[in-house]
């Protein structure tokens, strides 16, 4: 028997086997595989499947297929398809599409089988060839092979865990069955390792029973590793673990140590190796101290273990379960429940302190250098090995937070500081990606200057060094010999994956038992390499080093609620970046093997790091959006309106006038908010602005940060709500009420606008945005009728309001326009109105709105303004058209007053015409008004550019073409400057011709309409309202806007129609002076009741106008009859006041 053991122990030694090859294919395949099999169990179209009872296939839900599958899964895996086939029959019609759609998932299951083959013949190779393990001497073999071991064992128990396993495979072999007549060819042997593998541990650990002492050979190697990194944060910070200034005079010298990958070597990944190695080959527990020491230690630090992704192990359950079962194993199954209870009360509180070192650890390091990233080159083991103790404690918090044990304090399991610790991860992981090449300037030289000198001494040491291995050992030196500086400098690419393969090959040759060279005896090598290849890795494999001790692609359930606490805590929320950030990490956990997840994978990362950024922005909007409340309440203070009882009290106290109760709290002033007693003093203020500026840290920390190929901007996320939410505060600060239409004063919207302004303007201080392009795009969207969502904007809103209510009211008698005050007034009524008119309408309130609007929304009032007059100017031209034989008569018989005085008692709706007039002329008195402030508030931004408007307009020549003089004209009008002709209304008349008529018979009807207006303002006098009011300069009934109605309306007609607007207005100036003067000669009180105050209209006419002079007028109607007319109204007015 031992000669047999010995020949197959010499034929399987020789290189020819291949075991670091093999290892490493099936380590990278095994992954391949538990991603199949979890995604058939979770994720995709695949795992839907089998997952979600509402997305499996027809076939495993019908309720007619039911009982086949049921008859399938009961008799599986040997199905009599010929006796059954009334209960099978169901299936036959189904047999292609079962074929089709179960085709992946049975030969997932296949290629599982085929890999359990392969591990189990490398298994066997192993333990033929005897092959050495120890962690700290031939690192790379013996982590590979626990890998292996723990992989192959996840993946038998992942098969176990997909319900629907033996339907799948038994359906998919009754259909082939069908079809071609012969079970699959891989049928047998499938159906035999699922049901052998129905509770995998204990089936594995018969199997492992030949494997157990080079698997407990490798797990007790751990002694010297394992029980050193699972320390407790006290011990660690007595060791000042991590720290770089602990030892100032040390801190340039390089960290080293015996076991360098052993060092950054996952804590996660050691625990499942012995857990699972452990329940394998628990023989040993029985027969080596060392063994049942590391076991213990390891289930003491957690209750569950991750099998894969976020698929967990309860460890002490299932070891307890298999344990139970074997004879003599009552004190393992006791040390099990001891170790339940020790993890249970202690592991959550270990697990806290680790964190809350590595918190400050972390930072630390990650400060230092920053300022000093010269030291990433001596320091780098440092570096990863925080990175590996941070991921660690952050995937062990994961795990168990999922998993909190019904009966425990979950409190040990939420961690509202774990955003720190990660955002110290990635700033870590920022410094190696950003200082890459210091690190490899340093491990170049490193490499040449001193690893290759030792290397080569201890190769000549060698007391026995055979031809293949000398040759290996000679490529080393040599690679790392020829390394220079200069190859950094010119930006060459490091490649040492070939150098990384031939050591593992190496240990692999050197590790078996009949080995010329072998690596037990000169460990002092093994420690040597497994230094020189952290160092390689230094130069050419950085991000990789990042992933392995770093990767957080498994942090995916509990992330929104663990984002969600750091947002809620003031003091965590700059951390916050550090979940975006993270989503960046979630492609790295795909494989290869695997394609259709990375869709499904890719769409979470980008969802969620769009969801992190979008409520990150929503925060700091929010507070911005407090802030700016807080700030237009202090400006709203200051508010002229606030002023008057201050004044009030000053007043009544200088005359000693006693008002108001006694011990009446005085009212506080403006600015009190500022006077502090103490530095403690913190105000609401004080806390948003402090909050704001840790989470605006958070979204200036990185300008972009790539997910699966797509950028994403932080900063941008911000900006996209500030403008939105800057829209929609303009817009809600107008505190328009259609109901009652009210509506806030211009200037004190205005007021809230630039207090809001100058909050988001100081955002600039915390964040790098444009904040102009914010005002730019909001404000200007504010100009237009609807903003780009569609909504109202304040233009719509202003602009509806003053033609709704203001001139509506001005129309109903109720507001007269007094041009001494250039406002309109609330007249005294029985209905009492709910605004001033004054207060909206006054010349500072005018220019509040033209700073609001600006030039765009003015225009876009002066259009729906003229809209209004043009609907009018229609209304008036079917009155002509009515009256049109009577006024083309009256129009050449000016000269004859009695023809005259019959012809106008056959004229319809007089009064009609006169008041139409008159609101046309309240609209063009308000929009001077609005254009008047227009350009005093461009002539403050733009005066320069506004004088040339106004020179180009002032100097138009005589002769110019109209068409070139309107263009002009427009452009003045858009300044605010008054023209002679309006071109707006111009625009307005233009749109109304009619299609019936002739060009000809529409300049007749203009014509006509001034021959009506100048007819009827005699009318006027009889009415009591018409009275001139010299405090007001002007009319209560507002006839003295019919000035202005006149001239713009003649100026605008006859400009369409192409006629003389001077012989128009001379002609209606000799018909308006002829009916004027019968009314002197009139002896009836009643219809010469305000004569004097009608016959200053023709005096305003001409004042008004650029076509007519006081000459003409003169020649018309004599001016003693004006002088007299104003003598005799403000010889009234002394009286009324009296």
């Amino acid at each position: 028997m031992q000669n047999s053991v010995g020949t197959m122990s010499r034929a399987v030694m020789s290189s020819q086997q291949k075991i670091a090859e093999k290892l490493t294919i099936l380590n990278d395949r095994g992954i391949g595989m538990l991603t199949r099999i979890y995604n058939i169990k979770k994720q995709g179209q695949v795992w839907k499947a089998c997952g979600d009872p509402k997305a499996k296939p027809s076939y495993l839900i019908d309720k007619n297929l039911e009982s086949a599958v049921k008859y399938i899964v009961k008799k599986f895996p040997v199905v009599d398809t010929r006796n059954n086939s009334q209960q099978l029959s169901q299936l036959h019609k189904e047999k292609q599409e079962i074929l089709k759609n179960l085709a992946l998932y049975y030969f997932t299951f296949v290629d599982v089988m085929e890999f359990k083959d392969h591990v189990s013949e490398l298994l066997n190779t192993i333990d033929a060839c005897q092959v050495f393990f120890d962690i700290t001497v031939n690192f790379d073999l013996t982590k590979n092979y626990l890998d292996l071991v723990v992989t192959y064992t996840t993946l038998m128990i992942m098969v176990s865990r997909i319900e629907e396993r033996k339907a799948i495979v038994g359906l998919y072999n009754y259909a082939h069955e069908m079809l071609h007549g012969a079970s699959d060819r891989e049928y047998p042997r499938l159906g035999q390792m699922i049901v052998d593998y129905e509770n995998p541990l204990k089936k594995m650990m018969e199997e492992f029973v030949p494997h157990s002492k080079s698997l407990s050979d490798a797990l007790i190697s751990l002694q010297m590793v394992y029980p050193r990194r699972n320390l407790s944060a006290e011990q660690w910070r007595n060791a000042q673990l991590l720290s770089l200034i602990s030892a100032p005079s040390t801190m340039l010298n390089p960290a080293q140590s015996d076991t360098m990958p052993c060092e950054y070597l996952s804590l996660d990944t050691m625990e499942k190796w012995i857990v699972f190695g452990f329940i394998l080959c628990h023989g040993n527990l029985n027969s080596d101290a060392a063994a049942l020491s590391l076991w213990k230690i390891a289930l003491q630090s957690s209750s569950c273990l991750a099998l894969f992704r976020d698929e967990v192990f309860h460890v002490h359950k299932v070891a307890e379960d298999l344990f139970m079962n074997i004879k003599g194993y009552n004190k393992r199954i006791a040390d099990i429940r001891e170790c339940r209870e020790t993890a249970l009360s202690h592991a959550g509180p270990l697990h806290r302190e680790r964190r809350k070192f590595l918190r400050s650890a972390l930072k630390e390091l990650a400060t230092v250098l920053a300022d000093q990233p010269g030291l990433l080159g001596p320091k780098a083991l440092f570096v990863f090995m925080a990175l590996s103790f941070a991921r660690d404690e952050i995937i062990w918090l994961l795990r168990h937070a999922d998993n909190i044990p019904r009966t425990r304090n979950s409190d040990d399991f939420i961690d509202k500081h774990v955003a720190e610790l990660i955002y110290y991860m990635e700033e870590l992981r920022a410094h190696v990606r950003k200082y890459g090449p210091v690190m490899q300037r340093y491990y170049v030289q490193y490499l040449s200057g001193f690893d290759a000198v030792v290397l080569n001494e201890l190769v000549q040491n060698l007391s026995v060094c055979p031809e293949d291995e000398s040759i290996i050992m000679s490529s080393f030196v040599n690679t790392m010999t020829s390394l220079s500086v200069k190859q950094v400098e010119d930006g060459e690419v490091f490649d040492f994956r070939g150098m990384r393969l031939d050591w593992f090959r190496l240990q692999a040759y050197t590790s078996v038992s009949k080995a010329s060279l072998n690596l037990s005896d000169h460990k002092e090598l093994g420690k040597m390499m497994n230094t020189i290849i952290f160092h390689t890795k230094m130069v050419d494999s950085l991000v990789e080093m990042l992933v392995e001790t770093s990767d957080l692609s498994l942090f995916c359930r509990a992330f929104e609620k663990m984002f969600h606490q750091c947002l809620e805590l003031p003091s965590q929320s700059r951390y916050s970046i550090a979940f975006p950030l993270v989503c960046t990490h979630f492609m790295s956990c795909t494989h290869e093997l695997c394609p259709e997840e990375r869709h499904h994978i890719g769409d979470r990362s980008l969802s969620l790091c769009n969801m992190f950024l979008d409520e990150m922005a929503k925060q700091a909007r929010n507070l911005i959006t407090d802030i700016c409340t807080e700030q237009c309440t202090l400006s709203d203070q200051l508010l002229p309106k606030h002023c008057a009882k201050t004044i009030s009290q000053a007043v009544n106290k200088k005359s000693k006038k006693q008002t108001g109760k006694k011990g009446e709290p005085e009212r506080e002033k403006p600015g009190v908010e500022s006077m502090r007693k103490n530095r403690l003093l913190v105000t609401n203020l004080d806390k948003l602005h402090t909050a704001l500026s840790e989470l605006c840290f958070s979204i200036n920390y990185v300008p972009n940060l790539v997910v699966w190929e797509h950028t994403f901007t932080p900063r941008e996320y911000l900006t996209s709500h500030l403008e939105i939410r800057f829209t929609k505060s303009i817009v809600g600060m107008t505190m328009y009420n259609q109901a009652t239409q009210e509506i806030a004063k211009p200037s004190e919207l205005l007021t809230s606008v630039k207090a809001y302004m100058t909050v988001l303007q100081s955002i600039e201080n915390y964040v790098q945005i444009d904040i102009t392009r914010v005002f730019n795009n909001v404000l200007l969207q504010q100009t237009q009728h609807l903003d780009s969502h569609g909504e109202p904007t304040i233009t719509s809103l202003y602009t509806n309001w003053y033609l709704e209510t203001l001139l509506r009211q001005v129309s109903n008698g109720h507001i007269a326009y007094f041009p001494a005050m250039k406002a309109f007034v609330n007249l005294p009524t029985e209905s009492e109105l709910t605004f001033n008119a004054e207060e909206y309408s006054d010349i500072s309130e005018m220019r509040a709105l033209s700073e609001l609007l600006g030039p765009y929304g003015m225009k876009f009032l002066s259009e729906s303004l003229m809209w209004h007059i043009s609907s009018q100017v229609a209304e008036l031209k079917k009155l002509v058209v009515e009256n049109v034989d009577v006024l083309t008569q009256m129009r050449t018989s000016f000269d004859k007053p009695d023809q005259m005085a019959a012809l106008f008692k056959r004229l319809t709706s007089v009064d009609s015409v006169l008041k139409r007039m008159t609101i046309i002329g309240v609209i063009l008195s308000f929009r001077s008004l609005a254009q008047e402030a227009l350009k005093d508030v461009l002539s403050c931004h733009i005066p320069f550019l506004v004088s040339s408007v106004e020179d180009f307009k002032d100097h138009i020549p005589r002769e110019t073409d109209m068409k070139v003089a309107m263009n002009v004209y427009e452009l003045s009008s858009a300044s605010g400057l008054p023209c002679e002709i309006d071109p707006a209304l111009v625009v307005a008349l233009s749109s109304q011709k009619s299609e019936n008529i002739s060009p000809e018979e529409e300049y007749k009807i203009a014509c006509l309409l001034m021959v009506f207006v100048a007819v009827s303002l005699p009318t006027l006098a009889s009415n009591v309202m018409s009275q001139y009011s010299p405090a007001i300069e002007g009319h209560c009934n507002n006839i003295h806007c019919l000035a202005k109605a006149i001239n713009q309306i003649a100026a605008a007609l006859f400009t369409i129609h192409k006629g003389s607007i001077e012989d128009r207005l001379k002609e209606f100036l000799a018909l308006a002076s002829s009916s004027l003067l019968k009314i002197g000669q009139e002896t009836d009180k009643t219809t010469t009741r305000n004569r004097e105050s009608v016959y200053l209209l023709l005096d305003m006419i001409v004042q008004e106008s650029p076509f007519l002079t006081m000459d003409l007028l003169e020649s018309c109607f004599p001016y003693v009859l004006l002088r007299n007319a104003y003598h005799a109204v403000y010889k009234q007015s002394v009286t009324s006041s009296a």
